[in-house]
C-alpha cells in the first residue's frame, strides 16, 4: 500500500512545471520523443546529482533496484543507460540552461534581502572563472592546451545568498576578460573582479551604463594623480586618490577619472591597490567589498566537492553542458527549498540528508529538520560554512 509521497517527489514539487515545459517547447525538446521525455531526463540526472552517482551504469542500477517507487517519484518509464546516454548527447543543453536561469531568478528574489558582510543597498556581484580539467583523448572539442583539454565555468555570483546570476561554459583557452562582452550590466550594481578582468575599454562600458566596478590595479599602471583625499590610516587605508590614466591606449579606452586606493590588510600582511569608478563609498568599504570576492572562490570549491561537475556521464560537448546545467539547477533548487522552508541547515547538510532519503515517504520538512547531529561528530572547523546563514 502506498502511503505518502517520496522525498524526491516533494523536492521536485518546488519546480515550476509550466516554465520547464516552456523551455522544452522553445527548443523542440519533445520532437520525435516517444517515451523518455525531457522531464524524465531531468529527473534522472537530478537524482544522479543528489545521490552522487558515479556513472550511467550506476544510475541505471540504482533506479531499477527501486522500480516499484519510480512512478511515485515522477518517472514514467524504465531507465536504461543507453537511453540516458542518447538523451545526454542529443537533447539540447539549452533547455536545461534556460530552465536553470528560471530557478536562478526565483532564488534571487528569495535571497534579495540577505546580508553578505558589507552594509550596502546595491546588488553586489563577484565575477570569476574556474577551470575543469578534462582528458584530451576523450574530450577533443574542449580546447585548452597542447596536451590537455579543459573547460571554463565563468560565473557571476550574487553575494546575497551566493546565487550564480550568470554562468557561461567556454573552452579552457578563452581568456577571462572576454566574458565581459556577454554580461548585461545592471545600473547601480557593483562588480568585483580580479586583475584578469582589467580591460579599460570594457570597464568604461560599465561606467557608461552607471554600473560600478572594484578591481585591483596592475603593477605597470600608468597614471597621474589629480587629487588626494583624506584617509584614516588606522583603518589600513594608505592613500585615496583621484587619477587619470596616461598610457597611450588606456587613456583612449578609459578617458574618465578613476579612483585609486592603496590599502594595507593587517590580517594577511599584504598591501593592495584597488581601482574603482565609485567615488562615493568610503575607502574602507571598497577594501571590504574586494575582500568579499573570496566568496566566489569558496563557491567554486564547494560545487566541485559536492556536485558532479568534475566527472561526466558523457564525453560530447552537449552531454557535458547538460550535466553542468542540471547540476546548477539542483544547487539552486536546494537553495530555494532552504529559503521557502526556512531551514537553519547549511546546503551541505541538506544535500547530505537528501542523498540518503530520496526514496523515503516522509514529509520533506520533517526529513530536513528532524536530523540532530551529535556534538562530538560535527564536521571539523575547516569544513566550509559559507552557506550557513
Amino acid at each position: 500500500m502506498n502511503v505518502g509521497r517520496t522525498v524526491f517527489a516533494q523536492v521536485m514539487d518546488f519546480i515550476p512545471m509550466h516554465e520547464f515545459h516552456r523551455c522544452v517547447t522553445r527548443y523542440d525538446g519533445s520532437y520525435k520523443v516517444q517515451s523518455f521525455s525531457c522531464w524524465d531526463h531531468f529527473l534522472s540526472m537530478a537524482f544522479a546529482q543528489l545521490t552522487y552517482r558515479e556513472g550511467l551504469r550506476d544510475i541505471e542500477a540504482c533506479l531499477r533496484s527501486q522500480h516499484t517507487k519510480l512512478y511515485h517519484m515522477g518517472l514514467r518509464t524504465k531507465i536504461s543507460r543507453s537511453t540516458l546516454s542518447y538523451a545526454n548527447n542529443s537533447r539540447s543543453w539549452h533547455i536545461y540552461a534556460d530552465f536553470a536561469h528560471v530557478l536562478i531568478a526565483t532564488a534571487r528574489e528569495l535571497y534579495r534581502g540577505d546580508e553578505f558582510g558589507v552594509e550596502l543597498t546595491n546588488t553586489v556581484y563577484a565575477l570569476d572563472s574556474t577551470t575543469i580539467d578534462l582528458c584530451l583523448s576523450l574530450f577533443p572539442w574542449a580546447h585548452f592546451r597542447t596536451h590537455k583539454a579543459g573547460i571554463k565555468l565563468h560565473t557571476l555570483l550574487n553575494l546575497r545568498g551566493n546565487i550564480p546570476s550568470f554562468l557561461h561554459i567556454s573552452d579552457g583557452i578563452v581568456h577571462d576578460v572576454n566574458i565581459l562582452d556577454t554580461i548585461l550590466p545592471e545600473p547601480g550594481s557593483v562588480y568585483i573582479m580580479d586583475r584578469a578582468y582589467v580591460d579599460f575599454e570594457r570597464l568604461h562600458t560599465l561606467t557608461q551604463v552607471f554600473a560600478y566596478f572594484v578591481t585591483r590595479a596592475k603593477s605597470n599602471l600608468q597614471f597621474k594623480r589629480l587629487y588626494s583625499h583624506a584617509v584614516d590610516k588606522a583603518l589600513g587605508t594608505l592613500c585615496d586618490q583621484t587619477i587619470q590614466l596616461t598610457g597611450f591606449y588606456s587613456a583612449q579606452r578609459y578617458p574618465d577619472k578613476l579612483r585609486r586606493i592603496k590599502h594595507y590588510d593587517a590580517e594577511s600582511d599584504q598591501t593592495f591597490v584597488f581601482l574603482t569608478n565609485n567615488f562615493l563609498l568610503p575607502s574602507i568599504t571598497i577594501a571590504q567589498l574586494y575582500k568579499c570576492r573570496w566568496q566566489i572562490e569558496l563557491f567554486f570549491k564547494w560545487i566541485k566537492q559536492h556536485l558532479r561537475i568534475k566527472a561526466f556521464y558523457g564525453t560530447s560537448e552537449n552531454a557535458v553542458k547538460t550535466q553542468i546545467w542540471i547540476a546548477v539547477s539542483v544547487y539552486v533548487l536546494v537553495a530555494i527549498i532552504k529559503k521557502r522552508l526556512k531551514l537553519d541547515r547549511s546546503l551541505y547538510t541538506i544535500l547530505q540528508i537528501l542523498s540518503i532519503s530520496l526514496f523515503e515517504k516522509v514529509p520533506l520538512a520533517q526529513a530536513l529538520t528532524s536530523f540532530e547531529p551529535d556534538s562530538d561528530n560535527l564536521y571539523h572547523d575547516n569544513q566550509m560554512n559559507l552557506f550557513t546563514l
